[in-house]
């Protein structure tokens, strides 16, 4: 038996009712009033709960290194939706792409084949789609890394992956405590433990 909600919702509030088949990679665009960073996996709708401090830090961290880190044809995206196909547009928290594949300022995904390293911080409620659904499909998309984000006694430990082309699936390349250092998809030398640490301005 399910515990009782803590909390109820107000009766002018309406769930969207999804079509026969389920709800389509353009309907998040269409939708009105869905939480920010809503995304579509097998065609279910998947709300994004608060982010925590940890989250939140992280990304800043990761954010900022590789996109200081990365040559020039590479940028760094945060928390944008890739079209995986009609049925899943997911919503990695970083994604290092090619500098050609900005979609323009209205765009409001991007292609599979455009994405070089999905990155995922784990959060409570999405153990199972970061550990298990998503790198399946961010696999089978063709996307060629991948990064998993977990938390151990308040710092990141990141599960990296690299795609076996002939499988279309991912092999694990290694698990990085205290720093992440990396050859591919480029030179990167992360210092993990400084995820508390503000970044100081350049000379």
């Amino acid at each position: 038996m399910s515990a009782a909600p803590e909390f109820e919702l107000d009766e002018q509030y309406n769930y969207p009712v999804p079509p026969p088949g389920g709800w389509t990679a353009d309907d998040l665009d269409r939708l009105p009033n869905l939480p920010r960073h809503t995304e579509l996996i097998d065609g279910s709708l998947v709300f994004v709960s608060p982010q925590t401090e940890f989250h939140f830090r992280t990304m800043r961290l990761l954010e900022n290194l590789l996109l200081e880190q990365a040559p020039e044809e590479l940028d760094v995206f945060r928390e944008f939706t890739v079209r995986l196909d009609r049925r899943n547009r997911p919503d990695p928290d970083l994604l290092v792409v090619p500098t050609g594949a900005d979609t323009g300022p209205k765009g409001t995904w991007l292609k599979p084949e455009d994405v070089v390293l999905a990155v995922e911080v784990v959060s409570e409620d999405s153990v199972a789609r970061d550990r298990e659904v998503k790198p399946r499909k961010y696999a089978a998309a063709g996307i060629p890394h991948y990064w998993r984000v977990e938390e151990n006694e308040g710092l990141p430990v990141v599960y990296v992956y690299e795609l076996d082309p002939a499988t279309r699936s991912y092999v694990p390349s290694g698990i990085f405590h205290g720093r992440l250092k990396l050859s591919v998809p480029f030179d990167i030398d992360i210092d993990l433990s400084s995820i508390n640490q503000r970044r100081r301005g350049r000379p």
